[in-house]
């Protein structure tokens, strides 16, 4: 059985490059998550996690994380990614959501934070704290945007 996190740390990058994997690779640089294997997981916040500042992962660990991306090769357009967690009460499991889409980050946030008040109606509550990451990004050749939500451990 795999330890359950109980920090978490929300992320963004945007980035340029000749190629999408390489647009996305720059992406994860600026978020901080370049140089570790990325798992992506779904969207539960385990139970009690805490959020943590100055993320410093070891290169080459295996890193849980939800999260969304979008790679454009159209140069002027305007592409975003946003990652946002919803908390419940302390005891109880909190929501992860992400999201990207043609347009700015102020239109992907506005939309993530409707995403968790549904996601906890659906549950029958609403969250005590919702915290937002968002980028955007203006094509140069070929752009990438990365937001997301890092699981880790004390």
């Amino acid at each position: 059985m795999l330890p359950r996190p109980n920090r978490f740390a929300l992320v963004a990058g945007r980035g340029e490059g000749e190629t999408p994997l390489t647009a996305f690779d720059a992406a994860l640089m600026a978020a901080g998550v370049a140089n570790v294997n990325l798992v992506k997981v779904s969207s539960i916040l385990p139970p009690g996690a805490r959020p943590m500042e100055g993320l410093v992962l070891p290169p080459g660990a295996l890193v849980p994380i939800a999260y969304g991306k979008l790679v454009a090769v159209q140069p002027g357009q305007r592409i975003a990614a946003a990652v946002a967690v919803g908390r419940g009460p302390e005891d109880e499991f909190g929501m992860i959501l992400e999201h990207t889409a043609y347009g700015t980050a102020g239109e992907v946030e506005a939309t993530i934070r409707r995403m968790v008040e549904e996601s906890f109606a659906i549950r029958g509550g609403r969250p005590r704290e919702v915290l937002v990451r968002a980028v955007d990004h203006v094509v140069e050749h070929c752009g990438c945007v990365f937001a997301g939500c890092v699981l880790w451990y004390d």
